[in-house]
């Protein structure tokens, strides 16, 4: 890496895992230094890393944790903010998954952008190279990484790739890797057009209109889940009625193929709404029953 600096005229970054590696990277003059997801994990690790780079004015990047959980990625960074690192970025590389896909680590774009909200000035980088596991689907990942304001990407490169030391299926030639900037389309984030800005606000006025109709149905559904729990409750009916649980999945994805629809959009939001209706159905199920109250 030093090499590299030198004859090459570049920055340099690697990867570090514990506090010796930082001593040794600070020794060599190492521009930049990230920090694994296999680290990020661990908050124990993590703590050494900055205890290590404490007085350091160097910039660090933090890459999500394997499984999506924002709180450790968010207290990783916050270990390093408080021993005085300012210059922090995220890099978000996906996340496992046990479910069969495409990706060779989940995406799960909704991670990054939760990021965002919580930490708004930190520079989030995409890995595509890591979500993909693969050289073909860099470009779609790149692309999605910039629609969503990513601030940067990070791919894996090299001159030769089926001879890489390591995640030779994921890497690409410097040319791949020219075609690929060269073919992505980099969009406004700030509108400037009034016209344009209009039209955009008439749209999302509509969707408003339509949100807020969510929320109404929404309430509406609560308080008829209100009156089956307080229904269950005086005739001793478990919460959980597990046939009827798959019986509104199964309706829900025939109503998916009628609308044209995303199945597992739907699935995951079903999903979300039953686990807030059995909630509702166990904290009103601590409360007595207002018949027994009356007898």
């Amino acid at each position: 890496l030093r090499k590299v600096q030198i004859e090459c005229k570049l920055k340099v970054a690697t990867e570090v895992a514990t506090a010796k590696h930082v001593e040794l990277c600070l020794d060599a003059g190492i521009d930049m230094l990230w920090i694994g997801a296999r680290t990020t994990v661990n908050p124990f690790y993590v703590q050494e890393i900055a205890e290590a780079l404490k007085g350091v004015d160097i910039p660090v990047f933090v890459k999500n944790p394997i499984h999506p959980e924002l709180g450790l990625w968010l207290g990783a960074l916050e270990r390093l903010n408080k021993v005085g690192i300012n210059k922090l970025a995220a890099i978000h590389r996906g996340f496992y998954s046990y479910e069969k896909s495409a990706f060779r680590n989940d995406p799960k774009w909704e991670l990054p952008i939760r990021l965002r909200e919580e930490a708004y000035d930190l520079p989030i980088i995409c890995d595509p190279s890591h979500i993909s596991g693969n050289g073909y689907m860099l470009e779609e990942i790149s692309q999605i990484a910039m629609d969503l304001n990513l601030d940067g990407l990070m791919i894996e490169t090299h001159h030769s790739p089926k001879n890489a030391l390591s995640d030779a299926n994921q890497q690409i030639t410097e040319n791949e890797l020219n075609r690929l900037l060269n073919n992505l389309i980099l969009r406004k984030a700030k509108i400037n057009d009034v016209e344009i800005k209009n039209q955009l606000i008439f749209f999302r006025n509509r969707i408003d209109v339509l949100d807020k109709e969510i929320v109404k149905i929404l309430a509406h559904r609560k308080e008829i889940v209100e009156e089956i729990a307080k229904f269950k409750q005086r005739n001793k009916i478990t919460i959980l009625q597990i046939e009827r649980w798959i019986e509104i999945l199964q309706n829900r994805k025939q109503d998916v193929k009628e609308f044209g629809l995303d199945e597992k959009t739907i699935v995951d939001i079903f999903e979300l709404i039953h686990k807030y209706s059995i909630l509702v159905q166990a904290n009103l199920s601590q409360k007595p029953n207002e018949e027994n109250l009356e007898n």
